[in-house]
């Protein structure tokens, strides 16, 4: 092939399209368990918003409920991944081989904000949230029903792979956070005039976004490393859906998805698939929540 502006014009068009069918082909995970945030600067802040009390009986002047915020950054990361294609290659005519590996590039893009959001989930462990608590502890701030404050758990200790279960509802409030500065693009240097061409005889071309991953409400979360069962299950479950507003009132946590890797998925298909358990008894949590298997789990 013969190299023209032409053709290397032809030959961007042509690796963008391959980028973009991989790119495409993809299902990003990360919607389900973060609410994106648009970002306009190098870091954000956010304040750790206490769950407001439940609506009054209007006597006397209104009830002003103030925003009580702790300090917490999420500071934006930049991302790239770039592919290098030999001038001799062009010249060949062995654009094949370029083809499939532009469009793995665009899967792999896609891709990178789930890798990302599930290394978070996991983080959450032994890293800090807005309330200042490890994401997953056993003693967040917690409120009973005279509205009295108490301690408050979303983690079950254990020596197993974890599970999750959560509350993933509602579009605008989520376990964690997704911050999103600028989106992923596909970026060249495919002139003959550019030094890496004139020095190493390689074109480049690259896709690259600024973003990253943080903690949301803790509130909708409950993490567990003990064995996957019926009985901490029903723990779990206890957990999420006995909480409490700062007036009392019931804080409507309802557990929607169990999230568990590769090492837990029989034991997870048994309590929500099986209709009946052993011995031929009705099986109280079939399809109680929606099963997600996540590879990066473990």
């Amino acid at each position: 092939m013969q190299i023209t502006p032409q053709t290397l014009k032809a030959l961007q068009n042509g690796f963008n399209a391959a980028f973009l069918k991989g790119f495409n082909s993809a299902e990003a995970q990360w919607p389900l368990i973060a609410m994106e945030v648009s970002s306009q600067s190098a870091l954000e802040n956010y304040g750790w918003m206490k769950e407001l009390p439940g609506m009054r009986e209007w006597i006397g002047q209104r009830v002003i409920h103030n925003l009580e915020m702790i300090g917490y950054q999420i500071i934006n990361k930049h991302w790239e991944h770039t592919v290098g294609v030999d001038r001799n290659d062009i010249e060949d005519d062995k654009l094949g081989l370029y083809s499939t590996r532009f469009s793995m590039q665009g899967e792999v893009a896609k891709r990178h904000p789930d890798e990302l959001m599930w290394q978070v989930l996991l983080s959450g462990f032994n890293s800090l949230a807005m309330d200042g608590q490890y994401f997953f502890d056993t003693d967040h701030l917690g409120f009973d029903a005279a509205g009295n404050e108490t301690s408050w758990s979303n983690y079950q200790a254990g020596a197993s792979s974890p599970w999750f279960l959560m509350d993933l509802s509602r579009s605008f409030m989520k376990p964690l956070v997704f911050q999103n500065r600028s989106a992923v693009k596909f970026v060249n240097q495919s002139n003959e005039t550019d030094d890496n061409v004139f020095m190493n005889r390689q074109f480049r071309f690259g896709v690259d976004g600024r973003y990253n991953g943080g903690f949301g409400f803790y509130q909708l979360a409950y993490a567990s490393k003990a064995a996957l069962d019926a009985t901490n299950y029903q723990a779990a479950r206890l957990a999420l859906g006995t909480q409490r507003r700062p007036d009392g009132t019931v804080l409507p946590i309802h557990p929607t998805h169990l999230i568990v890797g590769p090492t837990n998925e029989a034991a997870a298909l048994a309590l929500l698939n099986k209709e009946l358990v052993s011995g031929g008894e009705t099986n109280i949590w079939y399809k109680t929540a929606q099963l997600v298997v996540v590879p990066q789990l473990g």
